[in-house]
This record gives C-alpha cells, structure tokens and sequence, in this order.
C-alpha cells in the first residue's frame, strides 16, 4: 500500500512537471467598476421609516399589484431616512429564492447604515414560511458580518404586512 501511494504522488509530480515544461499562454483579467444606476424614483412623504408600517407603505406603493412575489431591499440612512430601493430578486407565484449576496450588494454600493427587507406575498396571506424565516437570520447574519444591520423583514399580504421584527424572529 506504501509503495503504490509513493507510486501515485511520483506519478503525479511527473505530470505536473511535463505541464511547466509546456508553455501556457497568459491569463486574461478584465478590469471592472461596478456603479449604482438610478432608473427612477418615488415620492415617499414621510422621509423616514419609523415603524413596521411605515416600511410598509412604501413596499405598497412601490409594488402595487404585481403578480409574482418581488423580494425588495430598502436602504437607509442613519437617520432612516430611505436612500434607495432595489428589487433584489422576482420569484414565481409562491417562490423567490434569495442569497444574502445579493441583498447587500446595493446595499454596499448606496453606501447604506441598515437596510430593510420586504416582499410580497401574490397569495395574499402575509403569513411567514420556514424559508421566509431562514432566509431573515441569514441575512441578518451577513449583516453583523458586513456591518450593515438589518432593521426588519417586511411580508405584505392584500391590504395588511407582518413584520419579522415584531414577531420576534430578529
């Protein structure tokens, strides 16, 4: 068993050496910038988020009725005043599957102190799933990590919202 493990690393060092002796052309890196592009804006009158459904008002009037559930992320200010609104991800009729990695990337590029998390639910119920529940501590875990805090998770439902942070799940 010794001399067939030895067999195999000498086999292995000897393809790795024929592979230096072959020339490998260049790697080619791309050089990027990554920008924040304003597409519109929204009138919001109360210039900042206060409570649970003052985050919801203005999920409301963003999404209007949309049919397919649109998971939003709102950054403030440390004043919670909100600075932007981003539609992080647009799900199917009862799904949106959603990455902390993708939640906080305007986040970062707004420059934002918190952030608020909100989608809707077509079904009309805002009742939290067990996904909807993971997915808040996960990103609230990314948001210790990267300094940014996550206020609350908003779900609006037709005509009422829960609020993660008031269920105590935040």
């Amino acid at each position: 068993m010794e001399q067939l493990y030895k067999n195999g690393i000498v086999k292995q060092l000897s393809i790795l050496q024929e592979d230096k002796d072959k020339h490998v052309p260049a790697k080619r890196v791309n050089i990027v910038s990554l920008k924040l592009l304003k597409e519109s804006s929204i009138l919001y009158k109360e210039r900042a988020i206060r409570s649970p459904a003052d985050g919801y008002e203005l999920i409301k009037q963003f999404l209007g009725d949309v049919d397919r559930e649109h998971f939003l992320v709102i950054c403030v200010d440390t004043k919670n005043q909100p600075t932007s609104l981003n539609v992080c991800h647009v799900g199917s009729l009862n799904a949106s599957i959603v990455h902390p990695r993708e939640v906080f990337k305007p986040a970062i590029l707004s420059n934002a102190a918190s952030i608020i998390v909100g989608h809707n639910h077509p079904s009309g119920q805002p009742e939290p799933s067990q996904e909807d529940i993971h997915v808040t501590k996960r990103i609230s875990e990314a948001g210790k990590i990267v300094g940014i805090e996550l206020l609350d998770h908003i779900i609006i439902g037709d005509d009422k919202f829960i609020s993660l942070k008031e269920k105590g799940y935040l």
